[in-house]
C-alpha cells in the first residue's frame, strides 16, 4: 500500500523555510545550467547560420583560419571575375565582394573633420575592440543575409552598425545610435544606419566604405574576396584557380565549409563548456544530498512510526522521491521561466564577435532533466539510509 499523494505535499509545507531554501538552491544551480547550455546552443547556431553555400571566400593561403590575418593584393576581383566561370551576374554586375576586414579598437565620441585637432583626439572612453568590415556597394549582392534595418548605406566618414555590435565593443545602444559619432584607426565616423543578418557572425561588425577605411589605415591590399556563384555551380573551379596560380598564394574555401571549420575550432571550448555543465549538476547533486540529509535526519521517528503502523519501506522511499521530485520540478519551472524571459536573446561577448544565449527546445529539455535528476539523486541516499535503520532504534531518535 502507497502512502497518499497529499502527504509528500503536506509535508513539504510543513517545512517552509527549508523547502524555500532548498527550492532557491535548485533553481540557481539549473539556471546555471540552462546559462550553459544555452551559451552552447548560441555559439553552435550563430556559426551553422552563418555563410551562404553559393559564396566563396578567397583569401591568403598563409592566414589559415584567421581569416582577418589574411593580406591579399587589391587586382585580384578582377583577376577572379575575368579567369573564373560560373560567378553569378545580374544587370551586367557581378556578384563579387572586396572586403577588408580587421579588428581595432573602437571608442564613442569625437568630430569630423581633420582641421581642429582637440576635436580630432576627443575620446569619451577607451572603449573596445571592434570589428570592421571595408565594403563596396557590391557588398548587399553577395551578403544577402545581411539587411538594413535603418538609416541608408554608408558614404564618406560613414559607418552602419550591426545589431550585435554593442555587445562585442562593450559599449551602450546611445553611442551607436544614428548621428553619433565612433572613433577608429585614428579617423572618426558617424553612425548612419544598422543592419541586422538573422544571427549571423556580420551582426557583431561595423561596415564601412572600403576605400576610406583603406586610407585610414594607409593599406591598399584586401583582406578576402567573396564570390557568389550561380545556384548549383560548383567551387572547384575557384579552388583549381587559386592552386594554379601558386605565384598569389590564395586559398579559396566556400562560406559554409569556413564556419563549418570554425565549428571544429571552437570543440575545445563546447567540451568545456558540456564539462561546465557536468560540474554544475554534480555540484547540484551533492547540495541536494546535504538538504536532503538534514531534512531527512529530524524525520527518522516519522519514517519509523510509517513503518511500524504497516506502511512498506517501498512505499515510504517512493513518498520520500516524490517531494525531491515535487522540489526538482517546481525548480526547474521556475528556473525555466527565468531562463526564458530574461536570459533567451542575451548577448554575449565572444572572439568571433558576438552571439545570443540561444534557449531553444534542446536547452530546456537538459535544463529541466537535469533539475529532475536531482530531485531523484538528491533524495535517494539519504531515504535509503533513513529506511536502513532498526525501527526500535529510529523511535526512540531524538
Amino acid at each position: 500500500m502507497l502512502l497518499p499523494w497529499e502527504y509528500g505535499v503536506r509535508n513539504l509545507a510543513r517545512r517552509p523555510l527549508r523547502t524555500a531554501l532548498t527550492l532557491v538552491a535548485l533553481s540557481t544551480v539549473i539556471l546555471l545550467v540552462f546559462v550553459v547550455v544555452g551559451f552552447i546552443r548560441g555559439l553552435e547556431r550563430s556559426l551553422t547560420i552563418s555563410g551562404d553555400p553559393d559564396v566563396v571566400l578567397v583569401y591568403s593561403i598563409s592566414s589559415e583560419e584567421n581569416i582577418e590575418n589574411s593580406a591579399i593584393a587589391a587586382q585580384i576581383p578582377n583577376l577572379l571575375t575575368a579567369s573564373v566561370g560560373g560567378t553569378l551576374k545580374r544587370f551586367g554586375t557581378d556578384h563579387v565582394s572586396p572586403e577588408l576586414y580587421l579588428g581595432t579598437r573602437v571608442s564613442e565620441g569625437g568630430a569630423r573633420g581633420s582641421g581642429d585637432s582637440e576635436n580630432k583626439n576627443q575620446n569619451v572612453d577607451e572603449g573596445g575592440l571592434g570589428l570592421v568590415r571595408g565594403v563596396t556597394i557590391s557588398a548587399p549582392l553577395v551578403r544577402g543575409e545581411v539587411k538594413l534595418t535603418d538609416g541608408h548605406w554608408p558614404g564618406k566618414g560613414e559607418v552602419i552598425v550591426g545589431k550585435l555590435a554593442s555587445a562585442k565593443m562593450g559599449l551602450g545602444n546611445a553611442a551607436l545610435a544614428n548621428g553619433s559619432m565612433l572613433n577608429f584607426e585614428g579617423q572618426s565616423w558617424k553612425v548612419v544606419g544598422h543592419f541586422a543578418a538573422g544571427g549571423a557572425s556580420f551582426e557583431s561588425e561595423l561596415w564601412c566604405n572600403l576605400t576610406e577605411l583603406q586610407s585610414a589605415t594607409k593599406r591598399q591590399d584586401l583582406t578576402l574576396v567573396a564570390l557568389k556563384l550561380e545556384p548549383g555551380a560548383s567551387h572547384a573551379e575557384v579552388q583549381l584557380f587559386c592552386k594554379e596560380r601558386t605565384d598569389l598564394e590564395l586559398r579559396a574555401i566556400g562560406e559554409t565549409e569556413y564556419y563549418q571549420s570554425l565549428q571544429q575550432h571552437y570543440k575545445p571550448v563546447r567540451v568545456l563548456a558540456w564539462l561546465v555543465v557536468l560540474l554544475v549538476s554534480g555540484a547540484g547533486v551533492f547540495a541536494g544530498l546535504n538538504m536532503m540529509y538534514g531534512a531527512i535526519a529530524g524525520r527518522i521517528r516519522e519514517i519509523a512510526t510509517l513503518q511500524a503502523i504497516g506502511y512498506r519501506r517501498r512505499a515510504i522511499l517512493l513518498s520520500i522521491l516524490q517531494e525531491g521530485v515535487l522540489l526538482a520540478a517546481a525548480a526547474s519551472l521556475i528556473a525555466g521561466v527565468i531562463a526564458l524571459l530574461m536570459l533567451n536573446g542575451l548577448a554575449i561577448r565572444f572572439t568571433m564577435g558576438a552571439f545570443v544565449l540561444n534557449i531553444d527546445g534542446i536547452a530546456v529539455l537538459l535544463g529541466c532533466g537535469v533539475g529532475l535528476m536531482l530531485g531523484v539523486l538528491g533524495a535517494l541516499p539519504p531515504a535509503l539510509k533513513a529506511l536502513r535503520s532498526a525501527i526500535a532504534t529510529s523511535l526512540k531518535a531524538v
